[in-house]
């Protein structure tokens, strides 16, 4: 006589010796989102940015090289002018000084005595300007004692301003007399500056490069 199934439904089959496996199924891995591709608008935004840069570029180069070869440049330059130095005529003490810097001066301008020493009697010889120009540097110091022909200011004719240029041996024919210049000062970046090429002349590399050479 068989006895009834008390196992409880749901149950899978035992394996062939007789044990019992359990399985468990897993859950389904999440889908992955769909990549959105550039909208259109974006990729035409982007061309045109990029050849925008192209010819900016572009541009940028053919000026270096057209500047280049139709121009002389130069940074081995100096500002210079005529140059004016007030000198004690004779030794003495410095008074009525007033050639102090800033002081436009002219041509026979008294600017100063000098009290000269000798005995009971001090006469008194003036100090006169060689020159109309501004003083730039001022050495004077009133009451001291000055020997004769102590610079005593110096000065400069802002009209007659010039600036020395060292161009190489490769570009000075290129350069002529009456040729337009422009000029840019490190001290004033935004101020416009032109001139003209005065004369031309000709100087040993010791005298005229940034490292002068010893065997000049």
């Amino acid at each position: 006589m068989s006895e009834p199934n008390t196992e409880p439904s749901g149950t899978p089959a035992a394996a062939g010796n007789g044990s019992a496996a359990t399985t468990t199924a897993e859950p389904p891995a999440p889908a992955k989102p769909a990549r959105r591709g550039m909208k259109r608008s974006t990729r035409i935004a982007l061309l045109v940015v990029l050849v925008v840069a192209v010819l900016i570029a572009g541009a940028i180069t053919a000026s270096y090289f057209l500047n280049a070869r139709n121009y002389v440049t130069t940074d081995n330059a100096q500002i210079d002018g005529d140059k004016i130095s007030i000198n004690a005529p004779t030794s003495g003490t410095l008074i009525d000084w007033r050639a102090t810097q800033g002081t436009q001066v002219h041509k026979d301008e008294v600017v100063g005595r000098i009290k000269i020493q000798g005995g009971f009697v001090q006469p008194q010889q003036s100090i006169r300007a060689p020159g109309d120009a501004t003083v730039v540097v001022d050495n004077g110091v009133e009451g001291a004692f000055v020997p004769a022909g102590t610079q005593l200011a110096v000065a400069y004719n802002y009209s007659r301003i010039f600036v020395t240029a060292r161009v190489d041996e490769t570009d000075i024919d290129a350069v002529a007399p009456g040729q337009r210049v422009d000029i840019s000062v490190d001290a004033y970046p935004d101020a416009t500056i032109t001139g003209t090429v005065s004369e031309i002349q000709g100087g040993a590399a010791g005298v005229f490069s940034l490292f002068p050479q010893s065997n000049t």
